[in-house]
């Protein structure tokens, strides 16, 4: 964990280099110490259909959410969180003094036993690295 869901609305999308903003998330989310990354998955959620406030084409927005495994502490996903959603800011800020644009961040806790899991990822990552 974390699961990252990058959702946005598709006019930003030409502007946002998704690659390079998974890339950045992996290391951060990496760099913070709460976070394996064996168990963190990126994923981009492109919304065509949208409405934002005035409705104004221009207007975009970006958010967020970090889906995390139940039991870490509150202060580290806090610290873990402003760094990520940091990261994010500091990614889109030429989109932010560009245009009308929203961009929010949640984190939200899977409950423990309503989580259900099958993976062999960490194994096979652990024979590749030994394999190099």
């Amino acid at each position: 964990m974390p699961h990252v869901f990058v959702e946005y609305s598709a006019n930003v999308e030409e502007e946002m280099d998704l690659d390079r903003l998974f890339d950045r998330l992996v290391d951060v989310a990496v760099d913070t110490g709460v976070f394996e990354l064996k168990g963190i998955r990126v994923r981009g959620v492109r919304r065509d259909r949208y409405r934002i406030a005035d409705g104004r084409p221009e207007n975009g927005f970006v958010h967020v959410v970090l889906r995390v495994g139940h039991g870490r502490p509150e202060e580290a996903l806090k610290s873990a969180g402003d760094r990520i959603y940091d990261a994010v800011c500091g990614h889109l800020g030429d989109s932010f003094d560009r245009r009308p644009l929203n961009v929010s961040m949640e984190i939200q806790e899977i409950h423990p036993r309503l989580t259900f899991k099958k993976s062999n990822l960490a194994e096979r990552m652990a024979a590749r690295l030994a394999a190099e």
